[in-house]
């Protein structure tokens, strides 16, 4: 496995901060102003990277009310899937502009293609990646095209299961893929939490020997920090204007603010997780002196036993340590000793043995 991937110079990995992918998905509402919008706050919030969905209608079904064309309940129930396309495509045309914009904002921008004429649109536009759509994993023709640019890839895997995963990182390998991100995702509309079962996030890397990642359906950004702090080095979540906009995807999408507080959280988490270390960190080294130690509590003649009266544990961290309570307790004092003394060796008679 690579340890990182790069897209646009932006490196990918467990040892880099989270790629944060904001989808803008059909969240324009059929208005190019909107997407503009979106992007435009993608960048405000921090986000690394703009996605969009390449597809019309045509490419991805076609125009039958058949019931097998038909959606029955969830976000759009009673549309067909040709209507329902119909209303959520981002028109080709509007491709260029928003690749344009993207630049302008420098901010990355790719899509996930959704056949052969995606690919070719997306290739004359230089797409710096490539997204495959859970959905569209079992189509190895279409991640074999993908893979054949010679782009990194990054694939989702909602519904899919182990063999279909395999098959798709295999398809993608052997088509010239050398730059993988594979993200773990629940295909539901929004996707409950308690469904997502993040620990597999770590097995996808160690499985298929991909770095991995997390495409989050979920309605906020818990689950996606979680994801971080088990392993995902890139985030993608659907980003809208208003929730409340009516579109296909607003109602289980984060709102700017929301991604803004995502790209820090997820930053936050990343560094907090750091290494394994067990050495007194920077910011306690100054409050070393606040812990607790043996102090003279009570006035103490030279000669006389030190007592639970008059010597205890308490802060601050100056005299011998705690561990040594039971070692001082019925030893004598070598010399006079004044309440609030911190405790040392020196003067304990017979302590029996040298304390560093």
């Amino acid at each position: 496995m690579n340890s990182f991937i790069e897209i646009n110079g932006r490196k990918i990995g467990p040892n880099y901060k989270p790629y944060i992918i904001a989808e803008l998905s059909a969240n324009h509402n059929g208005d190019i102003n909107k997407a503009f919008q979106i992007i435009e706050e993608a960048k405000k919030a921090g986000a690394d990277a703009i996605k969009l969905q390449t597809y019309r209608a045509d490419t991805i079904t076609i125009d039958c009310d058949k019931e097998d064309f038909q959606i029955r309940d969830g976000l759009w129930d009673g549309r067909t899937l040709y209507e329902l396309y119909e209303w959520a495509h981002t028109p080709w045309e509007w491709h260029k502009p928003l690749f344009e914009k993207a630049k302008e904002l420098d901010i990355t921008i790719f899509s996930s293609p959704f056949d052969f004429t995606a690919v070719d649109l997306l290739e004359e536009l230089n797409a710096p990646a490539y997204k495959i759509a859970s959905f569209e994993l079992v189509d190895l023709a279409l991640i074999k095209r993908v893979a054949q640019t010679g782009k990194p890839m990054i694939m989702s895997t909602g519904m899919a299961n182990q063999e279909e995963i395999q098959e798709a990182i295999d398809t993608a390998r052997n088509n010239g893929c050398e730059e993988l991100v594979v993200l773990h995702c629940v295909s539901g509309y929004p996707a409950p939490a308690e469904q997502y079962n993040l620990k597999t996030i770590a097995d996808i890397s160690e499985r298929f020997d991909v770095l991995s990642g997390l495409s989050d359906h979920t309605i906020d950004n818990a689950t996606s920090v979680a994801a971080v702090v088990l392993g995902a080095c890139l985030i993608e979540k659907h980003v809208t204007l208003d929730r409340n906009g009516g579109g296909a995807d607003d109602s289980f999408s984060l709102e700017p603010s929301e991604l803004a507080q995502l790209c820090k959280d997820s930053k936050t988490a990343w560094q907090a997780m750091g290494k394994v270390n067990y050495e007194r960190t920077e910011a306690e080294k100054g409050n070393v002196k606040f812990r607790r130690s043996l102090y003279v509590v009570k006035d103490i003649k030279e000669g006389e036993e030190f007592t639970v009266e008059n010597i205890r544990s308490i802060r601050p961290g100056f005299g011998l340590a705690p561990k040594y309570y039971d070692d001082v307790i019925g030893k004598k004092a070598n010399v006079n000793i004044n309440k609030g003394t911190a405790l040392n060796a020196e003067y304990v008679n017979g302590l029996g043995f040298e304390i560093l």
